[in-house]
């Protein structure tokens, strides 16, 4: 054992001399490499014999101190930061609802619409809740620990349940911050609508606020702890979504008046999401006949879970740890520089085993067919990894339901849910323009292609595009059928501008962070934040706004054959000055 990984005496002497910082962080070094490939350091030593924790841990706190108020700094002045910005844009929000409220604003038919949707609701943010928390332990998990305490600390005589275990406490202790934020703003949102007074709304609303997001923390954990539930969870994330989608046109239908008794029976008593709900149903004067039995068993059932959790937190393989460090710190180190592109891939990376199919497509031959080489690799990719064709049908189904719903409320919301679909829209293309992407984070990658490299970003145009208009053309026709037929023109034109947003995203390049201080020596307070915004997002921003221009006219006055061949014009190009931005983007990147 080397003097570093030697803790301190009985009292209190170090053995390393605290003026050598270097002798000190070879021996760490030598002792991390050391560990690399090691057993677990519960086979290893004698707990009996060789305990050493607390003497650790304490030397651990002492040389941590200055960091620590360091880092206690830094927090203070982020939540400064955070409720200044807070009070400064949600006061005049919150002075414009109080107005309203004193000078009698009826929000009753909105609160009989929640009551109406109540246990839909709790089960869709339930299983919200738990596909996130089920995704996060995939790459991340409620134990995180740093590089150097995996590396180091767990090499060392000490007990793994007091290294890890405080961890857990910590994520359970934060998530359960925004529940009870949650729960407050439910229960307020239940008095202003008439509801319920607003005792009975707050006690309501407890026992999900307090259970639920213990509850997603126990799943985490389940997912982290065992490396098995990483496959199912990656199995089952598509059926969850469509589940998602469909408990989320229930709340929609159950509120405007069509529900299912049946079904929001079995919502109510099948599990967790449903014993959440009773309370509040009972709250706002609902009948639910033995509520306080479904609290019970909520309560019960977080705290076996919330226990077991708690048991499995010590018994984190040491490898999986060492992995997650490595990736939160690419997240954290990435997110800093603005480097989106690079924290998703890393996540994706973490996720495990690929979904990939063996699949295979005839390729296309002749002196002919080597001009489509591209698009055959792009499309033999989407079939492969259908995940990203089932990704883009649901975006365009979300993008369809926002604007078709913002055309039914009329006036600014017509505006505000014809952006939100549209921006759905965008997300669905840019989803089946992944292979542009990987082109682009990696340059080298093209040398496969017997075109240049802007031309082979127009040739991986071709496939998103078409299958962009398809899946448009399908989200039109429940529109045509009831009575709106410009859909079937409207919603597959969208396809090619967000194609070549897309395109020109892709080659977008490095977060140029330096944007960020123009205007001033501090990103605070200087046009440098909106000026790197409109850089980052140029492709959407441009491609969204125009759309939105055009089309809102014809949802709003309808279509003629007239106005048909006006929208064609502007959208063509629209889509070919993206393009011609694709191409210069793509030679400078080439450049770089």
């Amino acid at each position: 054992m080397t003097a570093a990984s030697i803790p301190p005496q009985a009292d209190g002497r170090d053995p390393v001399d605290d003026g050598d910082d270097s002798g000190v962080a070879s021996d760490v070094a030598s002792d991390i490499a050391s560990d690399i490939g090691d057993p677990d350091p519960d086979e290893v030593w004698s707990e009996e014999d060789d305990d050493r924790t607390a003497e650790t841990l304490a030397w651990l706190k002492r040389k941590r101190r200055a960091h620590r108020r360091e880092q206690g700094r830094d927090l203070a002045v982020l939540l400064y930061s955070v409720l200044l910005g807070g009070i400064g844009y949600g006061s005049g929000v919150a002075v414009h609802f109080l107005r309203e409220l004193e000078n009698g604003a009826d929000y009753s038919g909105v609160g009989r619409d929640l009551q109406r949707g109540l246990p839909a609701l709790f089960t869709t943010l339930t299983v919200a809740l738990a596909l996130f928390a089920a995704r996060d332990a995939l790459w991340r998990g409620p134990v995180v620990v740093p590089g150097p305490t995996v590396g180091w600390l767990l090499a060392q005589p000490v007990r793994r349940a007091a290294v890890l275990r405080p961890w857990f406490r910590l994520s359970a202790g934060i998530a359960l911050i925004p529940g009870l934020l949650v729960g407050v703003a439910g229960g307020v949102v239940l008095r202003v609508t008439g509801r319920a007074a607003i005792g009975p709304a707050l006690l309501g609303v407890l026992p999900a606020a307090l259970c639920l997001p213990l509850l997603a923390v126990a799943l985490g954990m389940a997912v982290e702890r065992r490396p098995r539930l990483i496959r199912a969870v990656q199995r089952w994330t598509a059926p969850a979504v469509l589940l998602l989608g469909a408990l989320t046109a229930q709340t929609v239908l159950a509120a405007t008046g069509h529900r299912s008794s049946v079904l929001e029976w079995i919502e109510l008593w099948s599990g967790p999401w449903g014993w959440a709900a009773q309370p509040v149903v009972r709250a706002t004067g609902g009948s639910v006949p033995g509520w306080p039995a479904a609290v019970v068993l909520l309560v019960a059932l977080t705290a076996v879970a919330t226990v077991r959790a708690y048991g499995d937190a010590a018994r984190v393989p040491t490898t999986q740890l060492r992995e997650r460090a490595a990736t939160a710190t690419t997240v954290s180190s990435v997110m800093w520089s603005m480097e989106l592109r690079a924290a998703k891939l890393a996540i994706m990376e973490a996720g495990g085993a690929s979904t990939a199919r063996g699949l295979r497509l005839r390729p296309p031959r002749g002196r002919l067919g080597r001009h489509f080489v591209v698009e055959w690799r792009d499309l033999l990719a989407l079939l492969r990894a259908p995940g990203r064709l089932g990704k883009a049908a649901v975006w365009t189904a979300c993008g369809a339901a926002t604007a078709g719903l913002g055309v039914d409320l009329g006036g600014e919301r017509r505006v505000v849910g014809l952006v939100l679909g549209l921006l759905f829209g965008y997300m669905a293309v840019g989803a089946l323009a992944e292979a542009a992407r990987l082109e682009t984070d990696d340059v080298r990658r093209a040398a496969w292609a017997p075109f240049r490299f802007r031309t082979l970003m127009l040739h991986h145009a071709v496939v998103p595009a078409v299958l962009g208009a398809l899946l448009g053309l399908l989200a039109a026709v429940p529109f045509a059928v009831t009575g709106t037929p410009s859909a079937l023109l409207l919603m597959p034109l969208c396809a090619p501008p967000f194609t070549a947003a897309a395109l020109f995203s892709a080659c977008r390049g490095p977060a140029r962070t330096q944007l960020l201080f123009l205007g001033g020596g501090s990103p605070v307070g200087g046009p440098g934040p909106l000026i790197f915004l409109a850089w980052y997002a140029a492709g959407p921003l441009v491609s969204v706004t125009a759309l939105a221009l055009l089309l809102d006219p014809p949802l709003v006055h309808g279509l003629h054959p007239g106005s048909a061949a006006q929208l064609l014009l502007p959208t063509a190009l629209l889509t070919a000055l993206l393009l011609l931005l694709t191409t210069r983007a793509a030679d400078r990147l080439i450049r770089h």
